[in-house]
């Protein structure tokens, strides 16, 4: 694979179809930055076979694509097909998609031992050890929750939702809702006759610590909070 150029590929209707594209522009349009198809393609070609140089037909196309239109079958092919990237493009692409699988982790489940969220390096350490394999192109959030099961034997783990109960003084009620929608989805909310708001909220396990750190910095410590079972 060259720099100046790498391959899309997407097999349809039982043929594999590939494009050559430009590396960096191609990586944007397949994480769905908003890019013109044709900046994209080094070529205007439909191929079965790009390194031998073999072009799709038109008949192929229409059987596959319902199509002839190079762009929208380009654009079919970039999308929904796999794409062959840099080793440097591959990399930081799974380190994002590592540490989006980790946050995902660290605020959804908590050790049930503890009741408190594990230190995202203790999560790391044990995806490590699992030797899981990120898919740079799949969802994280789906990545870790099909992790999760295999993880537990070694790192106990518990998905967990609280309620919690908030009231604060009136001087600080703008900032707390700010706050409070952040973090969770307001369920309740009701203004006493002193101006003090009451809101129940709900929110992962994991958030629940910063939560509360957050609330006590825009309150000054004037809040109080209980947790709903």
């Amino acid at each position: 694979m060259g720099e100046r150029y790498t391959t899309a590929r997407l097999t349809l209707a039982g043929e594999r179809f590939e494009i050559l594209v430009r590396p960096e522009p191609a990586f944007d349009f397949k994480r769905g930055k908003p890019l013109q198809i044709f900046n994209v393609l080094v070529a205007e070609v439909i191929f079965t076979d790009a390194s031998k140089g073999l072009r799709a037909s038109e008949e192929q196309l229409k059987k596959a694509f319902q199509t002839t239109d190079i762009s929208k079958v380009a654009d079919t092919i970039l999308k929904r097909g796999e794409l062959q990237l840099t080793i440097e493009q591959r990399r930081n692409l799974v380190d994002e998609k590592r540490k989006q699988i980790v946050a995902f982790i660290a605020r959804h489940c908590v050790d049930p031992r503890t009741g408190f969220p594990h230190p995202p390096r203790r999560i790391e350490q044990a995806m490590e050890q699992i030797r899981m394999v990120v898919d740079p192109f799949k969802d994280g959030e789906e990545q870790a929750r099909a992790v999760i099961d295999e993880l537990r034997p070694i790192l106990p783990l518990k998905i967990e939702r609280l309620k919690i109960a908030v009231k604060v003084p009136a001087e600080y009620a703008a900032q707390t809702i700010g706050v409070a929608k952040n973090f969770a989805s307001v369920k309740q909310e009701e203004w006493q006759r002193n101006g003090s708001w009451i809101g129940v909220v709900e929110m992962p396990a994991g958030l629940h610590s910063s939560f509360l750190e957050r609330i006590g910095k825009v309150t000054h410590g004037n809040y109080q909070t209980k947790i709903i079972k």
